[in-house]
């Protein structure tokens, strides 16, 4: 087999690619980067948009019924029926249309949304570091790299510090892998190409600067992506899958039934096929995916402008069923904008030697840019001298400490911070207020005490420690017998208002969960100033102790996981969707495998990258209020999308039933195929503003659930209640009235769209329908349907669809009975609705 030039390319030093890439240590410059862009083919980003569009167009008549549809009219044109092919043909393509226009436009939409989130990455080019999008990455591009960095791309390492990946995506392995400058054998296996980055893989700690070797399909990731693509499913697109084949099957058992009897019955066995194909596609849900797709786009445009950028549209139903929100205390709780309320010694008092040791580890920190090093920064410090960097050993979830080593006039220093026991398992002496160093034993007991007591307060403190060192350069070993030199005092006010924005949740039937790295006394105090009594905590400790079957029952009765790991988050995720659909809320490295194990994981703009591609929602602002309108929209979407299928089992299949019992009785067709057609097209226009329409706040207030057998229950109550209707209809109109062929036809015809238009408003509601105002457009194109149906018997084109005027007593008994028909169905409606949905 015949190799490319860049296979095995960890074999060679990066100064050989550079001559081959065309590239050197100041990267590409634009104009050659362009170039290679356009030529590689990899990052054609969109078919061209006439293509897009008419594979989309084509994708409107793709299920088998109405292929069936296309075939029949193909079929009716050879026997000659011209009038019947134009008209058929007419209503089919302008359905098709219909529902063509609506998904193009949501789905111009929806990459409009996406383009919002897109990653980017910061690259050399021409000499000087600039961020592009991470798609327009070619080969010989120079990338830098930070923890919280994916990578767009595979790449060979120039340069790192201390600098870890999570390769797990590719090779299973949980632990980060240690990365470094190097050249490594051809046959070596992938988890040991250590000088080797992956695409789809993400920067744990340290810095790195790489050479950019393939992109796109020509990566490990992208083969793999392209061999072996796969969408994970929602909860409702299953729900909505399971319910298209529920009906599929009644609607093929009626339509057969209904084609035999009419064929036994010695009826024109083109008419019958016609007939029976045209209630089957009446029938099925053709409008379903554009429903659902529209109603999720709008859905999206809703959030959008309520600060909730929509990264997978599917997961805004998903939204709609959250019944626990999980989420770290910073940003949401608090103001997540830290400031520092104190540096102390090991004993509490205040002390400037603390306050400059804190300041200059943060001030050179280059590794992972946070939020406490930007606070410590911010603090005034006498600077006695301007000490210079000599090193760096950057911050990891391992050792989670963050060491900078400094050369001042008179000495070098080792400068370490990070969480406390952290700090003090590598401390053998403390320094005392009064600058004198002792052995830190006789000391500890009142240490961790002072501690304790700052977590009460509901501050958070991190250790500081340091140590005299006489090398340039240092290395993890360098971090023992270090110096405890005190405490970084930090402090997160709670935002103001988040009390009233639990209540809401509560009121929405959304439980909270605080899950946090940080001291369990802090969280503790955080819990009680936000009005939870007695809070139930639980450590990450505690957590290590308890068997999978205890925690399933003990998450539960948790209100704060405090001190958890990164791993424990995914652990503590998965115990809580055994007994709710949890949505999480996380923007870090160590948030990632909780998003991804969430039902719905929500990270934030300024968010590591990683984090972002975990997620299924991007907050422009990291606030609960704001998560709150997204469940509340993922609420409206569920429920609109509801009212298609209810509308849709029961009206048109009570419909499907007065016809088996029609095709007993007459000797004639109840309806002809294309009025029966021409009916779907009329109630089509209201239907798919369903997507836009209100919804009552009660139906906000608890979470939407999928259940198909509450759909059953309702389409065999509605649909007996609408059939009853229709054979009253028949039975007036054949034995009382006495009407021929036509008129009958005609009369059903009227009678049927004007009870398909009113179930809308009926079943839109869970109470009284005159009580709840429809949205604007499907009144307005309801009420025109309803005009265009009471009209079209007396204008000149209605033999053109077999109908003929109606005497007005016939037209005014048809009212009469779709008015008792409506005053009964909300009867109905509001019996059925408090029987079967649980308050």
């Amino acid at each position: 087999m015949q190799t490319s030039p860049t296979d095995n390319f960890w074999q060679f030093a990066p100064n050989y690619w550079f001559q081959k890439l065309n590239s050197s240590d100041n990267g590409l410059s634009k104009t050659v980067a362009d170039k290679i862009l356009l030529e590689s083919g990899e990052h054609k980003i969109n078919k061209s948009v006439l293509k897009k569009d008419f594979l989309l167009f084509i994708g409107q008549f793709k299920s088998p019924l109405m292929l069936l549809l296309i075939g029949a009219v193909i079929l009716s044109a050879f026997l000659g029926d011209t009038s019947d092919v134009f008209i058929i043909l007419f209503i089919v393509l302008s359905t098709g249309f219909l529902s063509f226009f609506q998904e193009r436009n949501a789905g111009r939409f929806v990459a409009a949304l996406q383009s919002m989130i897109a990653l980017k990455s910061s690259i050399l080019r021409d000499g000087e570091a600039q961020e592009i999008l991470s798609s327009t990455i070619v080969p010989g591009d120079i990338i830098f790299l930070k923890a919280g960095d994916m990578l767009p791309a595979d790449c060979l390492i120039i340069e790192a510090n201390e600098l870890h990946a999570n390769e797990a995506s590719l090779t299973g392995e949980s632990y980060p892998t240690a990365k470094m400058v190097g050249i490594v054998d051809a046959k070596t296996e992938l988890t040991k190409r250590t000088n080797c980055l992956w695409e789809g893989t993400n920067i744990v700690s340290g810095t790195a600067k790489a050479l950019v070797i393939n992109t796109g399909s020509k990566t490990i990731f992208g083969a793999i992506a392209k061999s072996a693509s796969a969408t994970v499913e929602t909860k409702f697109e299953k729900g909505i899958k399971d319910f298209g084949y529920f009906l599929m099957k009644i609607t093929l058992v009626l339509s057969i039934f209904i084609l035999i009897v009419n064929l036994l019955n010695h009826k024109s066995a083109i008419e019958s096929a016609l007939f029976a194909l045209a209630l089957a596609v009446g029938m099925a849900p053709e409008l379903l995916p554009a429903i659902t797709t529209i109603a999720m786009s709008a859905g999206a445009k809703r959030m959008l402008e309520k600060k909730v950028i929509v990264k997978k549209l599917a997961s805004i139903q998903n939204l709609g069923e959250v019944n626990l929100l999980c989420t770290d205390k910073t940003g949401t709780i608090t103001e997540g904008a830290i400031i520092v309320a104190g540096t102390v010694d090991g004993l509490g008092s205040e002390n400037e030697f603390v306050k400059e040791l804190a300041y200059w580890n943060a001030y050179f920190e280059t590794g992972y840019a946070n939020p406490i090093d930007e606070a410590i920064k911010k603090m005034q410090i006498e600077a006695k001298a301007n000490p210079t960097k000599l090193g760096e050993i950057p911050y990891d979830f391992i050792r989670k400490r963050l060491s900078i080593a400094i050369t001042t006039d008179t000495n070098k220093l080792l400068i370490s911070k990070g969480a406390f026991n952290n700090i003090m398992s590598i401390c053998t002496m403390v320094r005392l207020n009064n600058g004198a160093v002792e052995d830190i034993e006789q000391h500890k007991a009142e240490i961790e005490n002072k501690y304790e007591e700052f977590g009460i307060k509901g501050l958070r403190s991190i250790g500081i420690c340091y140590k005299n060192i006489n090398s340039n350069a240092i290395v993890k070993e360098d971090e023992t017998a270090m110096i405890f030199a005190g405490f970084i005092l930090l402090e997160d006010p709670i935002k103001n208002g988040i009390t009233e924005t639990i209540e809401e949740l509560k009121k929405l039937q959304v439980h909270l969960k605080i899950i946090s790295g940080d001291n369990k006394n802090v969280a503790q105090s955080i819990a009680l100033k936000i009005g939870i009594t007695n809070p139930v905590v639980m450590t990450g400790q505690e957590l290590l102790s308890t068997s999978p079957e205890a925690l399933k029952n003990l998450v539960r009765k948790t209100h704060i996981f405090a001190e958890v790991e990164p791993q424990q988050k995914e652990h503590i995720i998965q115990a809580l969707r055994k007994t709710y659909t949890v949505a999480y809320v996380g923007d870090g490295i160590n948030d990632v495998s909780a998003l991804t194990a969430a039902d719905i994981g929500i990270s934030v703009e300024n968010a590591v990258d990683v984090a972002r591609e975990a997620a299924d929602f991007v907050l422009m602002e990291k606030d609960l209020a704001v998560i709150i309108d997204g469940i509340k929209e993922g609420r409206k979407t569920f429920a609109n999308t509801l009212k298609y299928i209810f509308i849709n089992t029961g009206s048109t299949f009570g419909n499907m039933f007065s016809v088996a019992i029609a095709s007993l009785l007459l000797p004639f067709l109840p309806m002809l195929p294309k009025q029966i057609l021409l009916t779907n097209f009329i109630t089509d226009f209201p239907y798919l503003t369903i997507a836009s329409d209100n919804v009552d706040p009660e139906q906000l207030n608890k979470p939407g659930k999928w259940n198909l057998k509450f759909i059953r229950n309702y389409m065999i109550i509605f649909g007996i209640h609408s059939s009853l209707f229709d054979v009253i209809t028949f039975l007036i109109l054949y034995y009382v009235l006495k009407v021929k062929e036509s008129a009958f036809q005609t009369a059903w015809f009227v009678e049927s769209i004007l009870t398909e238009l009113f179930i809308l408003f009926i079943i839109r509601t869970h109470k009284n329908f005159f009580k709840s105002k429809p949205g604007k457009y499907l009144f307005i194109l309801s009420m025109l349907g309803l005009l265009i149906t009471i009209t079209l018997p007396y204008l000149p084109i209605a033999s053109t669809v077999g109908l003929s005027p109606l005497p007005l007593l016939n037209m005014g008994i048809m009212i009469l009975i779709v008015l008792i028909y409506i005053i009964t169905a909300d009867l109905l409606k509001v019996w059925f609705f408090k029987k079967y949905v649980r308050s």
